[in-house]
């Protein structure tokens, strides 16, 4: 039975934790124009101007999501980068916000 609390103490302890965590607000309107600008020239630039893929893979949304791509998992490839390879870190030039909904965009397909 002390087994069971210890559980039931640790799913409410995350669940305060993700209740507590703050909600990423959208970009404006103008900053997803911006956005969307960038990611036709800045990314298509390697991943190729429709973003079926160049020098980058591809990154349309059928094979993200085949590749089990998500927000997050997108949203640490552009924050971080892909060491050895041309992707750059795109975290200390974009706000949380702005990764998270290109990254949005990518798996919807929106470009």
């Amino acid at each position: 039975m002390g087994d069971k609390m210890g559980t039931g103490r640790r799913w409410l302890g995350i669940a305060a934790l993700l209740l507590a965590a703050p909600v990423m607000a959208e970009p404006s309107d103008s900053r997803q124009q911006s956005l969307a600008y960038m990611l036709k020239h800045d990314c298509g630039s390697c991943h190729g101007m429709t973003l079926k893929g160049g020098l980058g893979p591809s990154l349309l949304p059928e094979l993200l999501q085949q590749k089990g791509h998500t927000i997050d998992s997108l949203s640490l490839i552009i924050r971080h980068g892909v060491p050895d390879t041309a992707m750059p870190p795109w975290g200390p030039i974009l706000a949380d916000e702005d990764i998270r909904w290109i990254s949005d965009q990518l798996l919807k397909g929106a470009n």
